[in-house]
């Protein structure tokens, strides 16, 4: 297994900002890549006025800041204090309307599909152009930062490396009937290489299992991709 970097421990660290206790890895190269940076708040000075209602700002109308988008709400526009994993907080908290249904759907990813994909599912992999396709069991790393692949042999996907992924499905009707997924095309550069590599992935076996793991990782494709436009 060597001096790969997903065999470096994980240290976390305690951080205080204005916005809440945040449990942050003591590297920042070490970041989940599914994690946003915490906003700019804007300045008080420049919002007079809640951004949602309009309300005035006063002694008695006290001015929030949105913990997600930085914006500035009334306390009735901003009073959900909602979990939000993606940026760290150890606690729930305050989000405007808008802000916590995302985080809401975030949190339930958090909690079903990410277990999905550390359980992991079992696939045929073909890497490349090659003729030749190993069964491997494929699952999440714990620190969300690889994808493992382990048959006769082992290695490992990092997920920031991959520039683009594609489900394939069958079954679906032309009512928009449901489809099921059936495999996975990914684009990823393996270090060191420019040139992108094909990883080309197919369920098995257990097919339930598998297909859960793909729709699974279909979610977790857009929060990647949200994390990296930031």
């Amino acid at each position: 297994f060597g001096g790969k970097m997903s065999a470096v421990p994980d240290g976390k660290k305690l951080v205080r900002s204005p916005s809440g206790l945040r449990m942050v890895p003591e590297n920042g190269a070490f970041n989940s890549p599914f994690s946003l940076d915490e906003p700019q708040w804007v300045p008080d000075k420049e919002c007079p006025r809640c951004m949602q209602c309009d309300a005035k700002f006063d002694f008695i109308t006290r001015k929030h800041h949105c913990r997600r988008c930085g914006r500035c709400f009334c306390d009735k526009c901003c009073s959900k204090k909602v979990a939000l994993p993606r940026m760290c907080f150890v606690d729930p908290v305050r989000q405007c309307g808008e802000c916590g249904l995302i985080s809401q759907k975030e949190v339930e990813f958090y909690d079903k599909q990410l277990k999905v994909l550390t359980a992991g599912g079992t696939f045929l992999v073909t890497v490349g152009s090659s003729e030749k396709s190993e069964t491997m069991a494929c699952r999440l790393s714990n620190n969300h930062r690889y994808l493992f692949l382990d048959g006769e042999s082992h290695f490992e996907v990092e997920l920031s490396r991959i520039s683009s992924m594609q489900v394939m499905t069958e079954g679906s009707t032309p009512g928009g009937g449901l489809s099921r997924a059936t495999g996975m095309l990914l684009h990823y550069k393996p270090p060191g290489s420019q040139d992108p590599q094909q990883l080309r992935m197919e369920a098995t076996d257990d097919k339930r299992i598998a297909s859960a793991w793909l729709a699974a990782m279909h979610k977790a494709a857009k929060l990647l991709y949200e994390s990296r436009d930031q």
